[in-house]
């Protein structure tokens, strides 16, 4: 079991955080996922059609995280939240990447409700897993550059567990070492707000979609939420 933690310190910075974690056990990634290949398709036709856009950074849900981000240091016009450069990739090529069935599902669902998402292989987590402010003395390897070391800066918000950092800048980009493959069987995937009042039942409704897309292809899944009021779940 892991145990995922908001610290104090963020969850007294960002009061209104809600944090959904998607928990999928014996996953099956090397099977057909058809119902993500149809939502895939559905959401890039809606684009081709004019009849949905991406959120961009004038919409509420990621100006709120381009704020976040400024407050501990990072120019999110520079380094920005996955869901913003997601949605911009998406407008300017009119597609998804196509990396794995698993993958491919957050990232739908996140583009589509306009909320940051990730995933952990909970395999190759190490101990237990928090959302803190990085001390400066932590090592990150970014996904795609298993030779690369990055140290984030002190006062930036990361994913870390006893072994180094999972995510940088809270949720733009993750780590190479908890990567999700389509082997991987015990994922733990993310969706984000900073303003559970407004966008709280979003949130949910994303979860719940998410888990929806999950469920043919796991043996058990379930949706827990993380936040001020519950600062510790265990998944």
């Amino acid at each position: 079991m892991t145990a995922f933690r908001l610290a104090p310190a963020v969850a007294d910075a960002f009061p209104d955080t809600l944090i959904a974690l998607v928990t999928a056990e014996g996953l099956r990634g090397r099977e057909a996922w058809p119902h993500t290949a149809a939502a895939v398709a559905d959401l890039e036709q809606q684009l081709a059609l004019g009849a949905w856009q991406p959120a961009d950074e004038h919409d509420p849900r990621i100006e709120a995280w381009h704020t976040a981000y400024r407050s501990f240091g990072t120019n999110p016009r520079r380094v920005r939240p996955s869901v913003d450069a997601l949605g911009r990739r998406l407008a300017k090529k009119g597609a998804l990447p196509r990396i794995n069935p698993a993958v491919d599902t957050y990232n739908t669902v996140s583009v589509r409700h306009g909320l940051p998402a990730g995933a952990f292989d909970l395999d190759q987590v190490s101990g237990d897993v928090e959302i803190r402010y990085a001390d400066g003395t932590e090592s990150f390897t970014p996904l795609g550059e298993p030779d690369t070391v990055e140290t984030p800066k002190p006062g930036e918000v990361v994913y870390a567990d006893a072994a180094g950092v999972l995510t940088r800048h809270w949720n733009h980009r993750d780590a190479h070492r908890t990567r999700v493959g389509e082997d991987s069987t015990h994922v733990v995937f993310i969706l984000e707000t900073l303003h559970e009042t407004r966008d709280g039942h979003l949130l949910k409704t994303a979860a719940e979609e998410l888990r929806g897309l999950l469920m043919p292809h796991a043996e058990q899944t379930a949706v827990h939420q993380l936040g001020p009021a519950q600062p510790r779940i265990t998944v």
